[in-house]
């Protein structure tokens, strides 16, 4: 827990110490911890109780208690242990880790910050000067490890932005962490308050211009510390800028050679970077494969080989489609935005376009809130940088990577379901399953001419004859269970006006609408009928 900012967690009680090791965590939520498969045995080390009241954590830890070591977690987060000496007590007796969590920090942030920290723990190489950075690199870090490592050789505290300001990777922070890193990382963006006098000041004119590393003073009556900053560039004839990198000076000074260690890294950075935008095409295909978009006989140990993913353990996947029309262009820029957010949530995650959706496969993940969330999060990026609405399924978490086509199948049927819906813009198949059965059973209708009823070929002829509406009328007044005055109120007619149409329904398809089974028959039919009025 010491690689973890002291603005975010506060270690309570500690039964065995500090040094216990932790390289497993997972998110739970109310519903998880009164799960079987949560007090039979201890999913991972840490667990981050979100969401859960005192009480039902009092009583959680008091049966954790009842078990023997080896089935009980290292450690548990909660947002409520800091006010409570219930879980204090019942942590000390269970011999268990209690750690408090900020009120404001995101589960799912914090969920992505401990992530990052174990994979840094079993990936890390010590560096001994700026030259480690390109070792580093090569021994396949990521935008963690790098801040990790620049952080060391720097001694200062480090972090990653994308052009937006939006933090995409962070080093561990201690107690001199400033009010801007802080609120910077648990927001994942910089407050907008301090972005604006950065911008007053020419520090992001200067990065915008030069290659030169900038230095910010501090400014005490802010609480800002001294910090430098340099400009993360493609290496093109044209370059751009793709963010900046940041170290924050804390009680002992920068490094000397700070400088020149935060130029290589935003080198490294960029191609980094860089490397998570220009997915290769090759790697665009095995994830296709894995995703069950290629045909069949997928041979899963070898692609999981090949995309540096493990085969084993839990994993998610999402599937992401505009809520209009959208250009493959389009398509394309935002499967590159989504990628760089999915690689800043999860370390291994995985992006691949298939036709207009954009599909994010995350293994070894199993808290389906946390998952949601960050989904919902990216729409929310999304939106603030372009005008293309998305709307997100997310796959119930399957076993194995092996069963990743099929959850690929369950986003497309949920997507598929619920592309006129108005509701939320992130669901699941349990939250939206009666919107993915019915139209599933109108597209199965609608594909088979013996199942369409002749009787309702002969309404859509008659509107079409006279100009009338008795169609959407018929839809109308089945829609409000009969109810004549809704109905017409929806309609813009007077009540006499429509029970003359339904009248005038019945005798042209021979149909009695009294009748319960003739009224979901029909209303099938009419939902047939207004899906292909719209294709």
């Amino acid at each position: 827990m010491r690689a973890l900012h002291a603005a975010f967690v506060e270690v309570l009680v500690a039964p065995a110490g500090l040094e216990v090791p932790i390289s497993s965590v997972t998110l739970v939520d109310p519903d998880d911890l009164s799960a079987e498969a949560y007090t039979t045995a201890a999913a991972a080390d840490l667990y981050l109780l979100a969401g859960v009241r005192e009480a039902d954590a009092v009583t959680w830890l008091e049966e954790v208690g009842t078990r023997s070591a080896d089935l009980r977690p290292v450690a548990v987060m909660s947002k409520a242990a800091a006010s409570s000496t219930l879980m204090q007590h019942a942590a000390r007796v269970a011999g268990v880790a209690l750690i408090a969590v900020h009120s404001q920090t995101r589960w799912d942030r914090l969920l992505s910050m401990v992530r990052g920290v174990l994979d840094q723990s079993n990936q890390y190489i010590v560096p001994t000067g700026p030259s480690d950075l390109g070792g580093v690199l090569g021994a396949d870090t990521d935008l963690f490890g790098l801040a990790h490592t620049v952080a060391v050789l720097t001694r200062g505290m480090v972090s990653i932005e994308d052009e937006r300001s939006h933090v995409l990777a962070y080093s561990a922070s201690n107690d001199q962490a400033d009010e801007l890193r802080t609120l910077s990382i648990l927001g994942r963006e910089g407050p907008s308050e301090y972005l604006r006098r950065l911008e007053q000041w020419g520090v992001y004119d200067s990065v915008r211009r030069s290659d030169d590393v900038v230095e910010v003073p501090a400014h005490p009556d802010l609480g800002i510390r001294r910090r430098l900053v340099a400009g993360i560039r493609t290496t093109s004839s044209e370059p751009k800028l793709l963010g900046t990198l940041w170290i924050q000076e804390g009680q002992r000074p920068l490094a000397d050679d700070a400088g020149s260690v935060l130029r290589g890294a935003a080198a490294v950075a960029a191609r980094l970077i860089t490397r998570i935008i220009e997915a290769p095409t090759n790697e665009a295909l095995q994830i296709q494969r894995l995703l069950g978009a290629r045909g069949g006989g997928v041979d899963v140990p070898s692609l999981a080989a090949a995309l540096s993913i493990p085969t084993d353990g839990p994993a998610a996947v999402i599937g992401l489609a505009a809520t209009g029309t959208t250009s493959a262009t389009a398509t394309s820029d935002l499967s590159t935005a989504i990628r760089l957010h999915a690689s800043s949530f999860h370390r291994l995650s995985l992006v691949t376009t298939i036709g207009d959706r954009i599909y994010v496969l995350i293994p070894r993940t199993r808290a389906e809130t946390s998952v949601e969330s960050w989904t919902r999060q990216l729409l929310d990026r999304i939106d603030a940088r372009t005008t293309v609405r998305l709307r997100a399924a997310v796959a119930s978490p399957v076993a194995a990577l092996g069963e990743v086509a099929a959850a690929r199948t369950e986003v497309d049927r949920v997507l598929d379901g619920t592309s006129d819906s108005t509701g939320d813009r992130v669901t699941t198949l349990a939250d939206s399953r009666t919107s993915v059965l019915l139209g599933e059973i109108v597209d199965m209708v609608a594909a088979h001419p013996t199942l369409q009823d002749p009787r309702m070929s002969a309404l859509v002829e008659y509107d079409a004859r006279t100009s009338s509406s008795m169609c959407e009328s018929t839809r109308m007044y089945l829609t409000h269970y009969g109810d004549v005055r809704r109905a017409a109120a929806e309609l813009h007619v007077h009540p006499n006006t429509l029970r003359y149409r339904v009248r005038r329904v019945e005798e042209i398809t021979r149909t009695d609408l009294s009748d319960p089974a003739a009224r979901l028959l029909m209303e099938i039919q009419l939902a047939v009928w207004a899906r292909q009025a719209r294709t």
